[in-house]
């Protein structure tokens, strides 16, 4: 007698669970009164209540699936998560495509994020310190994003990615603060700003911060450096001025 008195406990539970659920959605202190967003950078909070489309009239514990499709088919928006906080709150978290270059365009210069998407950020109203990429070539884009991402030092020092050949790079960068010094009775223009790294296509990033002891030794040797060449296998090249 024990299991079927177990079963329609059971039973009993699942219908009270159901009916209170269901019940809860017709009440009003579980109506949506607030939309909190989590994790944005460029995207504006307000786009992403916008892109919710939520009905003032709608129950917290409604389906949130057809919320979070909503948010995904934002383009800046990579992954998204929406749960509840009670009574009538409901949390937003996304994960944004972030923009890894500025491509010129014709109005003007356009946000890119590194699988080459078009990004909807305007560059005259976001804080957005990113490389100039001469055109929307993938394989730059991939390779500006892998820089921002595994060696976060060189991107801040990165200002342009270009082509120069189909299997070379040109990046150019701000050089150190030890590059830039003045030599020892030095009556000459000061040294360029920008240092000139040639990489090829397929660079393992990681080996970009093969430049940084090579700068140091060269500042420490007073020698302007023109140009650094990562093309060839386990060296780095220096060109001097």
């Amino acid at each position: 007698m024990r299991v079927p008195l177990v079963l329609l406990l059971l039973a009993l539970l699942m219908a009270g669970a159901w009916g209170l659920s269901a019940g809860s959605r017709e009440l009003a202190f579980f109506r949506v009164r607030a939309v909190e967003i989590r994790g944005t950078r460029y995207l504006q909070p307000s786009e992403v209540v916008a892109a919710l489309q939520i009905d003032t009239l709608r129950s917290l514990w409604e389906d949130l699936a057809p919320l979070r499709r909503r948010v995904l088919a934002h383009p800046q928006v990579s992954s998204a998560t929406i749960g509840r906080r009670m009574p009538g709150t409901i949390v937003v978290t996304v994960r944004e495509n972030l923009p890894v270059a500025l491509v010129p365009g014709p109005r003007g210069l356009v946000a890119y994020d590194s699988s080459g998407k078009q990004l909807p950020i305007d560059p005259t109203r976001a804080d957005l310190d990113l490389p100039l990429v001469t055109t929307a070539d993938p394989a730059l884009l991939r390779l500006a994003g892998s820089i921002r991402r595994f060696e976060p030092t060189v991107f801040t020092r990165l200002t342009e990615v270009r082509r120069t050949g189909p299997r070379d790079i040109l990046l150019l960068m701000s050089r150190s603060y030890v590059d830039v010094a003045p030599l020892p009775g030095d009556s000459v223009a000061p040294a360029p700003t920008s240092l000139r790294v040639r990489v090829p296509v397929g660079l393992s990033v990681e080996r970009l911060a093969d430049i940084f002891p090579v700068e140091s030794d060269l500042a420490r040797r007073q020698t302007r450096v023109g140009e650094l060449d990562l093309r060839y296998r386990d060296q780095v090249i220096a060109r001097l001025q």
